[in-house]
């Protein structure tokens, strides 16, 4: 009787520990070619986080190697930030478009402003108005293109290794100057990132 009892305890453990492990991580077996960088966009997890959760000193990977693939933003957020980047960069090139995204990320890693993707999306301003102009005029309700949902993967991937952007700008058309005090860390076609 004590045998079978501790038979399923230690096989409700083993489940319980399973199941546990799997809600954290993903397995991966690096492939040939793979880089951290490359597994980071694919997988559209961070570089950073990849490093430190398969306590990795160096950016190199062997083939065959078993690396943990760290949960990521959800499937609700990414859409919502494939979208935002579609209408907020059209017609900008695939670097702008990482880097608008970078933004979101920049600013739900900032004490300066809200915790969440959707919340930082959604903000406000302090003139009352939503952050992001596709808030404003709807168009964030639009499906995202295919270049739009590579670049948010890419920007994943990158983040915390930027120059820490949390604004961005079209010079031609804002009307808002205060942004222009602040200082530039990129032009990237017709915006203008800064921090």
């Amino acid at each position: 009787m004590f045998k079978v009892i501790k038979t399923v305890a230690v096989g409700l453990f083993a489940l319980i520990s399973f199941q546990f492990s799997t809600d954290i991580t993903k397995a991966y077996t690096v492939n040939k070619g793979d880089t951290l960088w490359s597994i980071g966009v694919e997988h559209g997890v961070s570089v950073l986080d990849l490093k430190e959760i398969n306590k990795k000193n160096t950016m190199h990977v062997r083939e065959g190697e078993y690396l943990h693939i760290p949960e990521s933003i959800t499937s609700s957020e990414r859409d919502l930030l494939e979208r935002l980047v579609s209408s907020e960069a059209e017609g900008e090139s695939y670097a702008g478009k990482v880097a608008v995204a970078t933004v979101v990320l920049n600013r739900v890693s900032s004490s300066e402003f809200p915790n969440t993707i959707n919340e930082v999306i959604y903000d406000v301003s302090a003139t009352g108005n939503p952050s992001f102009s596709p808030v404003m005029d709807g168009s964030i309700h639009e499906p995202a293109d295919a270049q739009s949902k590579k670049a948010v993967k890419e920007a994943l991937a990158f983040e915390g290794m930027g120059s820490g952007s949390l604004f961005f700008y079209n010079p031609a058309i804002a009307t808002n100057h205060w942004i222009s005090t602040r200082e530039t860390t990129s032009v990237i076609g017709n915006h203008v990132f800064a921090k």
